[in-house]
Parts: structure tokens; C-alpha cells; sequence
């Protein structure tokens, strides 16, 4: 399911437009982005919690060349799945 197959689901089973279901996706997302730029962690029961983690800087090398190359640090998000998520899907 991509997000134009979630704005459509919503649409039909909540009885919106479409243009109504997808300012509720976009709402959703936007909160969850702004939530994880913001450092925080984004919890949502039955389905598993998103967090920002923070990796290192490290030496690195390019397959192509062989030249070492320095990779600065980063942020990246990272989603745990919840319990009731996995219980559902290894039925």
C-alpha cells in the first residue's frame, strides 16, 4: 500500500472527499516528521514506534576507485515494529 492507496481507503471508509482524506494523511505525516525533527519519538499502539538515531562518522571507502573517503554523521529515522504488528503478520 503506497500513500494514494491509504488516501483512497480512508476516503471510502470514512466517507470524506478525497481531497479531505488526503489533508488527513498529510496532516498525520507532517506531525510525525515535524515530531522526529523535533528529536522526539513517535509511538503508535498496535503498529511499533518511530525514532531519529544517531550514527558516528567513520572512514569509508569508494568501491569504484579504492580512494578512502570520510562519511560524516548522520540522523536517520528508524522504526521498531510493536508486538500486536508482529503477532498479526506470523499468523
Amino acid at each position: 500500500m503506497n500513500k494514494s492507496d491509504l488516501i483512497e481507503e480512508l476516503s471510502k471508509g470514512e466517507d470524506l472527499t478525497k481531497s479531505e482524506a488526503e489533508e488527513v494523511v498529510n496532516l498525520f505525516f507532517g506531525e510525525m516528521t515535524n515530531a522526529l525533527v523535533a528529536g522526539d519519538r513517535v509511538e503508535i499502539r498496535g503498529l511499533g514506534s518511530f525514532k531519529v538515531k544517531s550514527y558516528d562518522g567513520y572512514k569509508g571507502r569508494n568501491p569504484k576507485t579504492g580512494k578512502q573517503i570520510k562519511v560524516k554523521p548522520k540522523k536517520l529515522p528508524f522504526f521498531k515494529c510493536g508486538k500486536e504488528l508482529k503477532e498479526r503478520v506470523d499468523i
